[in-house]
């Protein structure tokens, strides 16, 4: 076997890329707290308009109630009328849902979010699940909705969600029928796929415009 001439140069390896060592102990404060996130909401230029009565008085009822704005809301205040068909269509997909609760719509948000890893819904609907039903179950929701105990009709709920977000084209009917064992009717089949939907779309948005999450739900229901 020949051997490697002597001269050769050896490869040296990679360095390992450190951060500087903190004297002292104390570590730096983070570059990025999320207060700036509350001023600066997406990366497009598009001033607020006037909002008509209703949604200004919805702006309120936000403000009253939860005790700020959410910055999705915001995102849409350049067109009132895009403002308040997008409010409209989540009251009908939220409140008139038939046999889903808050908590389970908000866990299809998460997990559609995740699977598209958009920041600001992961955000904001981790942070709703936290609060509707435990902390570990929201990061669960956010990490990996497969390593939570899950009921069998909410891990089809899932699971039907996730193929749907995913791979759309390959749902069939033994999807629905997996469903349909689990307890659901198609009534409720109609809303998960509309859930889904509906998060699907606005996870691509709030990703196209880069839509910052309003930093007080970073630290909620922790």
């Amino acid at each position: 076997m020949p051997q490697p001439a002597k001269n050769a140069a050896k490869k040296r390896p990679i360095p390992t890329r450190r951060w500087p060592v903190v004297k002292g102990g104390k570590m730096p404060a983070p570059a990025h707290a999320g207060a700036e996130d509350d001023v600066k909401i997406t990366a497009l230029k598009l001033p607020p308009e006037t909002l008509s009565p209703e949604m200004d008085a919805y702006f309120k009822k936000c403000d009253e109630k939860l005790g700020f704005v959410p910055n999705v809301l915001k995102a849409f205040a350049f067109d009132d009328g895009k403002l308040k068909a997008f409010v409209d269509y989540r009251h009908q997909l939220v409140q008139n849902a038939a046999n889903l609760s808050k908590l389970e719509i908000e866990m299809i948000a998460t997990v559609v979010s995740s699977q598209n890893r958009c920041f600001y819904c992961i955000t904001a609907h981790g942070n709703a699940v936290r609060q509707l039903g435990d902390p570990v179950l929201g990061e669960m929701m956010v990490m990996n909705y497969r390593a939570a105990r899950l009921n069998k009709r909410q891990r089809a709920m899932l699971d039907f969600a996730v193929k749907l977000t995913n791979a759309p084209w390959e749902v069939e009917e033994e999807d629905r029928e997996r469903l349909r064992g689990a307890g659901f009717n198609d009534r409720d089949i109609w809303d998960i796929a509309s859930v889904a939907a509906f998060y699907n779309m606005t996870n691509r948005l709030a990703s196209a415009t880069d839509m910052r999450p309003n930093s007080v739900y970073h630290g909620q229901a922790r």
